[in-house]
């Protein structure tokens, strides 16, 4: 019997050995500081020289995150290059001739390896440090970029289609969509803010500019001759009157029906969302501020850490 009992207790043993132990850990800004200080000023230098080059970069490099982050979590799903197990998310119906940037993210990649002696900063940490020190290079805040996580080796297509917002999306959706990512409705205010730098293409604003009648008449003409009703898709025009400046210029815009996309004048079209607007468009300082704050709420959706993951040797495909 008491042989018996031990061949179970062995059985049970072999059995659990195989169960796999999923460890996570927080997120932590000094995390590189002992594994590779050098890390964070490569990543800075990377992104300053390719910002001073193209003023529009820094807005791309911030849309990378913010992408990133709405499709299963902050895990560089978004840099993966298609395979035979999943379709690439560059090519979702967001991101599709769109996203950009992705040469500079390799370059960082490089750069960071080769500072640091082999591969210990993860695709993913590098797309939201990339987005912090492209806001500072365009005179917008800094803060503490919390720091950890790992590379995911699969993409999603499908939810990149689903839960990155859209920009025909009204106020209810936008809020919907970003409780989703348990992100609250000043989040969604602060984080659209984002749309103080860079351009859109004017296969998202037609319907705007032509159908809605928020929108003041001559700010829609102006656009028109940008955006024809038929063609041009890829045409740009700035999301707000200094595109390559942080600033609350944006917010102001708002106030005036001069919202470039739907979902940017959703924001202030009489809902519980116009208190905000107005705060923000007079209050440059509060605005840097609620920003910073809430890209490091973004920057904790669903992180990979520990155990989970891995650290890409290339961000374009899993090792």
């Amino acid at each position: 019997m008491a042989s018996r009992s031990c061949l179970l207790h062995l059985g049970a043993l072999t059995m659990f050995s195989f169960v796999a132990i999923v460890i996570s850990a927080p997120l932590d800004p000094n995390f590189y500081d002992k594994v590779c200080p050098q890390a964070l000023p490569a990543i800075k230098r990377v992104v300053f020289e390719a910002v001073r080059q193209e003023k529009r970069m820094g807005a791309s490099l911030l849309r990378l995150h913010f992408h990133d982050c709405f499709v299963n979590g902050c895990d560089g799903s978004i840099l993966l290059d298609s395979t035979s197990r999943f379709t690439s998310e560059k090519f979702s119906l967001a991101n599709n001739n769109s996203a950009r940037g992705f040469e500079v993210v390799d370059r960082i990649k490089w750069e960071v390896d080769r500072v640091c002696g082999r591969p210990v900063v993860s695709c993913a940490d590098i797309l939201a440090v990339a987005a912090r020190d492209s806001v500072v290079a365009l005179g917008g805040p800094g803060w503490k970029v919390e720091l950890g996580r790992k590379d995911s080796t699969t993409a999603s297509i499908t939810t990149a289609d689903a839960d990155i917002p859209a920009p025909f999306m009204n106020l209810r959706q936008l809020i919907d969509n970003f409780r989703k990512q348990n992100l609250d409705v000043k989040d969604l205010v602060v984080l659209s803010g984002g749309h103080t730098l860079g351009f859109s293409q004017c296969r998202a604003f037609r319907t705007h500019i032509y159908n809605d009648t928020n929108i003041d008449l001559a700010f829609a003409r102006q656009l028109q001759a940008i955006c024809p009703r038929v063609g041009g898709d890829s045409n740009l025009a700035p999301l707000d009157p200094t595109p390559a400046n942080f600033d609350s210029k944006y917010f102001s815009y708002l106030t005036a029906n001069k919202g470039l996309l739907q979902s940017d004048q959703a924001l202030f079209s009489g809902g519980e969302t116009d208190a905000l607007v107005k705060e923000y468009s007079s209050d440059h300082d509060d605005f840097a501020e609620d920003f910073a704050k809430s890209m490091i709420k973004m920057g904790n959706i669903k992180p990979l850490t520990g155990n989970q993951g891995q650290i890409r040797s290339n961000c374009r495909r899993a090792n």
